[in-house]
Order: C-alpha cells, then sequence, then structure tokens
C-alpha cells in the first residue's frame, strides 16, 4: 500500500514538504489546513489591502495544479492526535489516518495578557481572516494604534496609510526594531517612518485597552490615553500548537525537534514557525518564524520522508523586508548591540533613503555581516562571502560584484568605499587595510 504523509499547514513550510515529496516519491499527500483550501504568499498579503493585488494574485499555482500533482487538500480543523493510533481527530467528527504526519501549523499573533485585547477592533495580522477582519475593523476608523515595532507593525501601518488612517506605534525600545538593529540602523529607519506620518513613541508599553464592547482608547505604562478605534497587536508571534496539548508530542514554546526535524515521536515532523530546535546553530534562535528557513525545512523534511535522511542546514542567516518605499536586506550577523570583537561601520546616502551597515571582526578583519537598505543585493554573493570568511577589505574592494539594482540605476559601492576608508584606516583599528 501507498505510504500516507499528511501534511497539517498549508504555509510555505507544508506546501513545500507537499511539492518535493511528490517530485520525490509516489507516496500519497494529503494536506490540511483550517484557513484556506490553497496555499498562498503569507508575505503579500499587505497588498490586497492596499488594492495593489487581488486575492487571487496570492495564489501562485493554479487550482488545477493540486490534483493534477495528486496531492488532496482538505479545508478543516485538526482538534487533536492520536499519536499511537497514528489518527487525527477532525472537526466534524472526521477522522484521518496517516503513516506520517508533518506539523506545519505556523504562528499566531501574541498575546500578552492585556486588559481589554479580547475587545472588538483589538487584532493581529497572520492570517487570511486577519485581513478580513481588519477590513471590517477599519470601516469609518478615525485612528488606529500598533502595539510593537517589528515587520508586521510596520506593514500595518503602512497599509493603515494608504487609507489615510492616522497611526501611532508603541515602541517598547529606545528607537524602532532595536532589539534587532544596530543604533544608526534603528534611527535611519525610525526617520523614514516617522517623514509618512506615523506617530512612534519609544520606551512606551501598552498597559490596557478599554472599551465597552469596541475598543475605545489604550493606556499607556507612562499614564497616557490615546483614543483610538483600532489596536494592532504586532508584539511578535508565537507557535500555533495549542492543539497539541495531551498528544504526548514534546513541545517548549514550539514542537521541539532534532537537526532531522522529527519530534519525540517517529513518524512525527514539525516544520516551520511551530518547530523549534533542541540544538540550533550557534549564532541561530530555537525558532526562526521566517518564510526562507520555512521553505528550507520543507525542502529538508521531504528528503527525509523520502528514504534521504537529511539534517536540516540553514547556512548563514539571510532575511529580507520593507519599510515603506525602502527595501531591507540582512547576510549574516550585524548584531543590535555589537560585541566587544564585532566593529561596525555605517553609511547613509544623503536622500535619506539608502544606507549600509557592515559588521567585521575587529581582530581579524573578518566580515561579519552586512544590513542593506535601499540597495538591492546579490544574496550569492554575500553567502559566498560569508562561507569562505572573506576579510573586510575583499568585500569592500568588491562590493560592485555584489549589486542587484536595475539597470541604470545609480550605484554607490564608490561612494560607500570612500566614506570607510577613514574607519578602517584609523590606528586603532590597524588590522583591516584597503
Amino acid at each position: 500500500m501507498q505510504e500516507h504523509v499528511v501534511i497539517i499547514g498549508n504555509g510555505i513550510a507544508g506546501i513545500t514538504a507537499a511539492r518535493h515529496i511528490r517530485r520525490l516519491s509516489e507516496k500519497k499527500i494529503t494536506v490540511i489546513s483550517s484557513e484556506t483550501k490553497y496555499f498562498f504568499s503569507r508575505t503579500a498579503l499587505m497588498y490586497v489591502y492596499m488594492g495593489h493585488m487581488k486575492w487571487e494574485h496570492l495564489e501562485p499555482y493554479e487550482d488545477w495544479f493540486w490534483e493534477k500533482n495528486r496531492i488532496e487538500l482538505k479545508q478543516v480543523y485538526v482538534e487533536k492526535i492520536d499519536p499511537e493510533a497514528k489518527t487525527l481527530f477532525l472537526a466534524g467528527n472526521e477522522r484521518l489516518a496517516y503513516d506520517r504526519l508533518i506539523i506545519a501549523t505556523g504562528s499566531i499573533p501574541r498575546k500578552l495578557g492585556w486588559e481589554g485585547q479580547n475587545l472588538q477592533g483589538v487584532q493581529g495580522l497572520v492570517s487570511k481572516q486577519d485581513l478580513e477582519l481588519l477590513e471590517k475593523n477599519t470601516k469609518n476608523c478615525r485612528h488606529a494604534t500598533i502595539v510593537g515595532g517589528g515587520l508586521i507593525g510596520v506593514e500595518l501601518a503602512e497599509m493603515l496609510h494608504t487609507r489615510n488612517i492616522p497611526v501611532t506605534m508603541l515602541i517598547r525600545e529606545e528607537s524602532f526594531w532595536r532589539n534587532v538593529l544596530p543604533q544608526k540602523d534603528s534611527e535611519f529607519v525610525a526617520r523614514h517612518i516617522s517623514s509618512h506620518g506615523i506617530g512612534l513613541r519609544n520606551m512606551t508599553e501598552l498597559e490596557s485597552i478599554s472599551g465597552k464592547n469596541k475598543v475605545t482608547s489604550v493606556t499607556t505604562k507612562k499614564g497616557d490615553q490615546i483614543e483610538t478605534d483600532l489596536v494592532g497587536l504586532t508584539v511578535g508571534v508565537q507557535p500555533n500548537i495549542a492543539f497539541l496539548k495531551g498528544s504526548g508530542i514534546e513541545t517548549d514554546v514550539g514542537i521541539l525537534v532534532d537537526p532531522y526535524l522529527k519530534t519525540n515521536i517517529e513518524s512525527i515532523y514539525s516544520i516551520g514557525d511551530c518547530a523549534q530546535q533542541r540544538e540550533p546553530k550557534p549564532g541561530r534562535r530555537p525558532i526562526e518564524a521566517v518564510w526562507y528557513t520555512a521553505r528550507m525545512m520543507g525542502e529538508t523534511v521531504a528528503q527525509t520522508i523520502c528514504g534521504n535522511p537529511f539534517k536540516y542546514k540553514p547556512g548563514n542567516w539571510f532575511n529580507s523586508a520593507k519599510f515603506f518605499e525602502i527595501e531591507y536586506q540582512t547576510y549574516g550577523q550585524v548584531s543590535a548591540t555589537p560585541p566587544e570583537n564585532e566593529q561596525q561601520i555605517h553609511w547613509e546616502h544623503s536622500d535619506g533613503k539608502k544606507a549600509v551597515t557592515l559588521a567585521f571582526e575587529k581582530d581579524s578583519g573578518r566580515f561579519l555581516g552586512i544590513n542593506s537598505f535601499g540597495i538591492r543585493m546579490k544574496h550569492e554573493v554575500f553567502d559566498r562571502w560569508l562561507t569562505e570568511q572573506r576579510p573586510i577589505e575583499h568585500v569592500l574592494k568588491h562590493l560592485k560584484e555584489a549589486n542587484f539594482d536595475p539597470e541604470f540605476y545609480r550605484h554607490h559601492h564608490k561612494e560607500i568605499l570612500h566614506s570607510f576608508k577613514d574607519d578602517l584606516l584609523n590606528p586603532s583599528n590597524p588590522k583591516p587595510q584597503i
């Protein structure tokens, strides 16, 4: 009989696993999701709200793709798992047997127990249902408050800005995304966000949310009261694993997995935002709620399930995002608070829309990483330089090779190199030479 692989979750992790299992085998594949029937590009949710795209544009595959590739889709909620019987209990008293199970249920918005957090008009922005709720909650909205200053928060701010809704962002840190970005990068992004009329309140935390049935105001821990019609909770996400309680599958914050993405139960695996590495790679977090790593996990687990046991190897860290018009890319390690042996050099263009921060070891001059804002860089080039442990002077001399801006765009590598020369030739840092 065909081995039956069931995947819970149809995000990038689950669908990548399904596609690669089909490419490598003839196994029976069933993908379950209570959110949507068809896979969609979650990172593009904001563009539907902003009117740049229609919902169907978010679905990369035609509806016939799934039947043609013999991937069965079920839109239903999984209530619980019985690992001993290898059975899923679905809503509506339905049961589904499996031989191998992949849990790829992703994340849900974090709620920190605030008073009023369940009022109408309070929401996160992760799912299709969140997008639909936002449409409802922003009708006749006069003001919105966003709690948290991360990537989802700035996406939500941009979405609301396109509908002329005034926005205030409550940021716990001293400046925007300061727990991730170095000071100068954080201030650079904050200036750009503020230039669009977004009100940033640094060093400000939410105390409570008020209203009878619907939110009417928020109170900060400083005692300030802000009248508002919408509260966006964007203080991060957490693994969507509540349904696993009592299943015997070991969890911590997320589902605990080994290097092969296997749980404590032989036939069950976990990938994507809900998976937590028991032994994360040096410099990497146990849970990485990132599109790129979810895709890599999907490819990895497919190999193992199809008879080629393969360890998850995320490689050099990279990520990308967008702050209104400014595209952001990061490769390697650029610490928010550099340790003693990490030196950083920062360049900004006079237009306020381009910046670069490079990090390297003080002692050896080894290149550690880059944050690039408004200048597109080639992933393969920086990945190679990081793997080869190139010195900072090599990176600067060959920076043109890494530029990925379209033809006829003005290039800034010479300007960046000239700007960094004084920093690198400073007597206090004699190692790197250009």
